[in-house]
Order: structure tokens, then sequence, then C-alpha cells
């Protein structure tokens, strides 16, 4: 048998990654402060990369430095257990570890709160990053400006 039990259809990482959210909307609920939140928010994102496997905790914070440079009006987050990054409330891109989640690559994501539509009606939600070139972390940052508003 898989990783997937038969008798609910979610694997462990999956069963795992909710736990993480449901914890995540317990302790944010207990926040009395928007400012109290926002700096427990990004201390629990540094505090999750600090404790990925190393290459994902690297590629977590090239992201993270990223994220800060050039989209500065996204606010870190927990998102399902990886880090995540905000505008008003809702989650715009995300990193999850490939390494956590038991899977090939670590992946780069966009929510449907990103700003990235254009012309031709097709554009990608996720990216694999596997050891990305400078050439590939300039493109990721241009995607993060223009899911943020920031084009």
């Amino acid at each position: 048998m898989n990783d997937t039990d038969a008798s609910n259809g979610f694997s462990p990482q999956e069963r795992a990654s909710m736990k993480a959210r449901s914890a995540e909307l317990k302790a944010e609920a207990k926040r009395a402060k928007d400012s109290e939140k926002a700096a427990a928010d990004a201390q629990d994102v540094l505090s999750k990369i600090e404790g990925m496997p190393d290459g994902d905790r690297e590629l977590a914070l090239r992201l993270h430095a990223i994220v800060a440079d050039v989209a500065p009006g996204l606010s870190p987050k927990l998102y399902y257990g990886q880090p995540g990054y905000v505008r008003d409330g809702k989650v715009v891109v995300f990193f999850r570890s490939g390494q956590q989640d038991k899977v090939r690559y670590s992946t780069f994501g966009v929510s449907p709160e990103a700003q990235l539509d254009d012309e031709s009606g097709l554009w990608a939600t996720s990216y694999a990053l596997i050891d990305p070139t400078e050439a590939a972390w300039s493109r990721l940052a241009e995607i993060v400006r223009r899911a943020a508003g920031a084009a």
C-alpha cells in the first residue's frame, strides 16, 4: 500500500499539513493585537525555515529575502505549516519544502490572490525549485513583484 491511507484518502504529509493549518488558526485567534500577530507570524515563519532540512532551508531563506526586497507589502505567515506571504490576510505566494512533503522537489507557488493575469489567459501557479540558477532567482523575483501587484 502507498502513503495514502485507504480509509480517508489523505497521505501522512497531507494530514500533517491540515493539523498544522488548524494549529496556525488557533494560535492566530489567541493573538490580540495586529502588531503582535505580525511579529509573531514573522517569527513563526523564520522558525519554520530554520527547522527545515539543508537545501530546503537555503531555498526558503532566499525566497524570504526576495519577498522582503521586491514585495515589502507582503507579510510572512505560516500557510499549512510552510512559509507564506500575505496581503490583507490572504496568501499571495508561498514555499513548500519538498523534503518535508517527501516529494522530489520543493515548490514556489502563487495563489489566486496573485495578480498574474495577462492577455494570454495562461500562467503558472507553481514552480519546481531544484538548485535554481541566478537567472531563475531573478525570474522568481519578477514573479513575486507581479504577484504582489508591485509591477
